[in-house]
């Protein structure tokens, strides 16, 4: 997590919006209309805002997952569930969600409102331009429920930065496999575990990335960035924030003080529940 006000506050929005990958709930509702592999589930109810779409684009709008994985579920899931239902079901889950992880009163809880109105009226300074993810999303409508309103604006945030964060990695010959070798190989990376086991990738083509980084001068024997490679990562989320500065500025650094102190609150009260794994508890709450 980067210092600067802007990314303290994205920082606590992605994890709202990530609870709802780390709870039995998503799957749950979505086993009901015969999608029983929690991948499936992943990749249906983070792309069914753009629509039944193919294999191809959904590699390419989730960026870091072989294409292989993603094309063994779709589209056949598509005719099994629609996206409006999958949307309809991952709402429902969100709800269940932040009602298990930070109480049942969430809805009238003091903040969450307030939280709400902030992340919309940041969501206001996005623009959908080259933006796919977040174009799509920000095309439903925003939930009467202050929570589920929270977690919506939660999602337009996350998917606005997501979408800058692909291109400024394709612009650096990161794209795919080749930024989450270089991610995992920095101070605070995603760990190479969890990436093998979740994203379609085999031992082969991490060995063959890490070559291809190496090459390029970014990673060493050991397999770890170089200075070249340190740099490069640090112009990438130069160039991430650059991209992603817009809803913050136009939010104000009030408004966005006073909304990572109420989203931190929340993130950090769910993190108390052990919802969030533990070695990936410093990439989504406070260590």
């Amino acid at each position: 997590m980067d210092s600067t006000p802007a990314n303290r506050c994205q920082f606590y929005l992605n994890s709202l919006h990530s609870l709802v990958y780390f709870t039995p709930d998503l799957d749950e509702n979505l086993a009901v209309h015969g999608v029983d592999d929690p991948m499936a589930g992943y990749f249906a109810a983070r792309t069914a805002a753009l629509g039944p779409v193919g294999p191809g684009a959904l590699t390419a709008v989730t960026n870091g997952f072989h294409h292989r994985l993603i094309a063994s579920h779709f589209p056949a899931l598509w005719e099994r569930v629609a996206p409006a239902k999958v949307l309809a079901e991952r709402l429902r889950a969100a709800d269940a969600t932040l009602r298990r992880c930070l109480g049942e009163e969430i809805a009238e809880a003091p903040g969450t409102a307030e939280a709400a109105e902030l992340a919309l009226r940041a969501a206001e300074g996005c623009e959908r331009a080259g933006r796919p993810l977040y174009a799509a999303h920000a095309d439903l409508p925003v939930p009467d429920e202050p929570h589920l309103a929270l977690w919506h604006a939660a999602t337009l945030l996350r998917e606005y930065r997501g979408d800058g964060h692909f291109a400024v990695l394709s612009h650096a010959g990161l794209a795919g496999l080749d930024g989450l070798v270089s991610h995992s190989a920095g101070p605070g990376g995603m760990p190479r575990a969890f990436v093998m086991t979740k994203r379609g990738w085999t031992d082969e083509d991490w060995s063959a990335a890490e070559e291809r980084l190496r090459n390029r001068g970014l990673l060493d024997a050991e397999g770890a960035l170089t200075a070249r490679g340190r740099e490069l990562r640090a112009q990438v989320e130069r160039d991430t924030d650059r991209l992603d500065a817009a809803p913050y500025a136009h939010l104000g650094a009030e408004g966005v003080a006073r909304l990572t102190t109420l989203c931190r609150r929340l993130v950090n009260t769910a993190a108390g529940t052990g919802v969030f794994p533990a070695p990936l508890l410093p990439v989504f709450a406070d260590a």
